[in-house]
């Protein structure tokens, strides 16, 4: 147990498993999924999906480890954040899609926003307990 942990001033461990464990649990889906992931961030227009997908879904993978773990909780906090911020925006653009697929991407892009807030939560809380 890290000094945070110990005096509460960490986030509580059941939250970080919670958000973390759900992130790790994307990431590993995201390397099954590779080539699908791959195509669709292409036909989105993401440059260099080849290399950009594998390397986001890592980032994601790395620091959801490091953030239910609490170590190096900056870092782990502001990769996911970066992430969502990156991805968010070029993969659920919902206001170009119509009917059916607008109002799916639309559900994706809204369920990344709030996880883009709890990703800020963990790095305002990350930063205060430095």
């Amino acid at each position: 147990m890290t000094d945070a942990e110990s005096s509460g001033s960490a986030p509580s461990r059941l939250g970080r498993l919670l958000f973390g464990g759900t992130l790790v649990y994307m990431s590993i889906d995201g390397f099954r999924n590779n080539d699908k992931r791959v195509e669709i961030a292409g036909n989105r227009g993401v440059p260099m999906p080849e290399l950009l997908v594998p390397l986001a879904t890592g980032l994601l993978l790395v620091c959801s480890l490091l953030l239910v773990i609490w170590a190096w909780p900056v870092l782990a906090a502001g990769g996911i954040l970066a992430f969502f911020v990156s991805t968010t925006p070029s993969i659920h653009a919902f206001w170009k899609d119509e009917g059916g697929e607008r109002a799916n991407q639309q559900i994706h892009f809204s369920k990344n926003i709030a996880l883009i807030g709890a990703s800020i939560v963990f790095l305002v809380e990350a930063i205060r307990n430095r």
